[in-house]
């Protein structure tokens, strides 16, 4: 029996390309590229002090226009998508909110489009790029801990960009087993096995916990003014933004402006997989944004999503059950997402919300954002409702206990 287990899940593993140790992360990311591919990696090994140096658009304007064609495999092609959207994010938002570029040249705008439709993401910088896909050991042999991690690509904005990235990326680390949890749920509802729902479930629990835990991390390695004032217009996209209303117009590509939401951590496919196995119910206009941000997923995780969603009700089954054990561990992994929720909610207040009002009494950053985007997060959502609508449809999924049990608030 346990072997069946384990060839299923490792069959899960494989169709939804998740590592068991890693989550959703891609496993050893490529740092290099074929030769033929030097200009980009060049330039996006070197984005910063181009960016600071105000040379990176004359730089772009005059590269060639390169056929993908010679990227060979998957993680060839992810390189090249997070090299491209480190490129096109720097050439946007190279002059800062007063200055966004409204058409990206063809040299960036061709190659990237057709990377994009072999992996199935769009052109734009997305989270799977800059989290899932950023990372390198400084010690190959050492532990994939934040002193022994660096980033492929970086922004401007020095220790703080690197600790965003990297404290992101140990948090969806730090989901893999409950991803794992998840997925023994999905097979034991299949039987109905209860201790095997119960046995996922846990992990679900102990991952979002872990989570919570190592989203502490950025306290340390992030600092709010520069997070607000200087790196956070370059992970900002083209829909839904003020600085460009209209989009962005891909040349060579399209004849009218395109609208693509920038990274967010809505675009994580963890945290949609846990909703969707605990069935919870966002509000219309919540779901809608969650559900376009699925379009930003790697198409194996969004197939995931997707898969758990479709599933008999983990919710539904537990309420019709009679076994309180069961009830309690779904009550403590609804919990547990609640407080996780929670915990991002006062971390974008500290991040976002002060630095921004700050910025307003005190006038706009040369580069940052400024008061631009103090309401609206990088992909797109009005920021504070949308983190407290999914807070609030979360919280509403708690199951009471039952009448023969006391009574507990859960707040």
């Amino acid at each position: 029996m346990e072997t069946n287990s384990r060839e299923t899940l490792k069959a899960d593993f494989d169709a939804f390309d998740i590592s068991e140790e890693l989550g959703f992360l891609l496993e050893e990311p490529l740092t290099n590229l074929p030769d033929y591919y030097r200009v980009w990696l060049d330039l996006a090994n070197n984005l910063t002090d181009l960016i600071e140096s105000h040379k990176l658009r004359d730089l772009v304007h005059k590269m060639p226009v390169l056929s993908p064609d010679f990227l060979s495999d998957h993680r060839e092609l992810r390189l090249a998508h997070l090299a491209l959207g480190f490129i096109s994010m720097g050439y946007v938002w190279q002059e800062g909110q007063h200055g966004p570029a409204q058409i990206l040249p063809k040299a960036l705008a061709l190659p990237y489009w057709l990377v994009s439709r072999r992996l199935g993401l769009p052109p734009i910088l997305t989270y799977a790029d800059s989290v899932l896909a950023n990372w390198k050991l400084k010690n190959p042999t050492g532990d994939m801990e934040i002193g022994n991690m660096d980033l492929i690509f970086s922004f401007p904005g020095g220790e703080s960009c690197r600790g965003f990235f990297i404290v992101s990326l140990l948090v969806e680390m730090a989901a893999s087993s409950g991803i794992t949890g998840a997925l023994e749920v999905m097979h034991a509802m299949k039987t109905l096995e209860l201790s095997g729902i119960q046995k996922g479930l846990v992990k679900v629990t102990q991952s979002l916990k872990k989570m919570k835990e190592t989203f502490k991390l950025m306290h340390n390695h992030v600092d709010p003014t520069a997070f607000h004032g200087t790196l956070r217009i370059f992970v900002s996209g083209w829909r839904d933004n003020p600085m460009l209303p209209r989009g962005l117009l891909y040349e060579g590509v399209s004849n009218e402006p395109i609208l693509l939401s920038g990274g967010s951590a809505a675009q994580s496919s963890t945290i949609q997989c846990f909703d969707a196995l605990l069935c919870i119910q966002h509000e219309d206009e919540t779901r809608s944004f969650l559900t376009r941000m699925r379009e930003y997923m790697p198409p194996a995780h969004r197939q995931l999503i997707e898969t758990l969603s479709v599933c008999p009700s983990l919710r539904d089954f537990i309420l019709s059950s009679s076994s309180s054990d069961l009830c309690k561990a779904y009550k403590s992994c609804v919990s547990a997402l609640v407080d996780l929720r929670n915990y991002h909610l006062n971390t974008v207040a500290k991040y976002v919300v002060v630095p921004g009002n700050h910025a307003r009494a005190m006038g706009c950053p040369l580069r940052g954002v400024g008061t631009v985007l103090n309401d609206t997060g990088t992909g797109g959502s009005n920021l504070m409702v949308f983190l407290k609508s999914v807070r609030n449809t979360t919280q509403k999924a708690l199951i009471l206990e039952r009448p023969s049990a006391s009574k507990e608030t859960e707040m």
